[in-house]
């Protein structure tokens, strides 16, 4: 007996935790991924109780290539196909670039980009055999832009926004969908650390992770290859797209000076 899942990454908390709750509330069962098994076992046993979906969890580290193989055994023995894949965990490390360790850097990296492409490419390949599946990939509106102090985190969303863009049209035809969401600050703990208020820019209000996580599945049961959540970040994006590329970059300078 096999059972179509929604795998979500980094869903113990933040976006993640409310993009569980969205497919849940509309019927998909779940499997959850994060490194906390408490905060997985507490939120599964929630979504469950809450919504009748099957919420199942697999604790990992997915900044280790081990943890991501485990992952995919795991689904096998316990006979789950992933009918949608929500690539969603990641870091995000503040700081000038030589301020932040290299080990730190790369960990980054690791968990942003490397566990991306590793479950991506397993999990994409078993959707095209079956003519069916859909990937949404969590970047960013830091995907658009170089951003100072968050230098490898940006870098890491352009890859996914470059990676997801890609795919989608690899793909197209073989019943597999590819959307990139690209939410700007968003109220998570991952943008309060150290205890201090969260990141945000200047005129363009944080949004909260209930919103994006709605836009986000309406884009991936859509089939959008990229979606951003909110009128002012959507404006942005926009806006700077049509600069001459030494403006945007002083701009996104300027913005990080006196905002974040």
């Amino acid at each position: 007996m096999t059972r179509n899942v929604t795998l979500v990454t980094g869903a113990s908390a933040g976006i993640g935790r409310a993009l569980a709750d969205v497919f849940a509330e509309h019927g998909h069962d779940l499997v959850l991924v994060a490194r906390s098994t408490g905060k997985l076992k507490s939120a599964a046993a929630e979504i469950a109780g809450r919504t009748g979906a099957m919420c199942d969890w697999i604790a990992a580290d997915l900044t280790l290539a081990d943890d991501c193989d485990r992952v995919l055994a795991e689904l096998d023995a316990r006979g789950f196909h992933v009918d949608v894949l929500v690539n969603n965990a990641g870091v995000l490390h503040e700081g000038h670039f030589l301020d932040v360790s290299a080990d730190r850097h790369v960990q980054l990296v690791d968990l942003n980009v490397l566990s991306v492409i590793r479950l991506t490419h397993a999990l994409a390949g078993r959707m095209r055999d079956r003519r069916a599946g859909r990937i949404l990939n969590v970047a960013s509106t830091s995907s658009f832009n170089p951003v100072p102090s968050l230098a490898c985190y940006a870098a890491s969303k352009a890859f996914l926004l470059s990676f997801s863009e890609s795919l989608s049209l690899e793909l197209e035809g073989e019943g597999v969908t590819v959307t990139a969401l690209c939410p700007g600050f968003t109220n998570t703990d991952m943008i309060a650390q150290g205890g201090r208020a969260p990141m945000r820019l200047p005129v363009i209000p944080n949004l909260e992770p209930r919103e994006v996580a709605e836009s986000g599945y309406a884009a991936c049961m859509k089939g959008d290859p990229v979606r951003i959540p909110g009128l002012f970040n959507r404006l942005a994006v926009t806006g700077l797209r049509h600069t001459p590329d030494w403006v945007r970059r002083r701009t996104i300078a300027l913005v990080e000076r006196i905002g974040v």
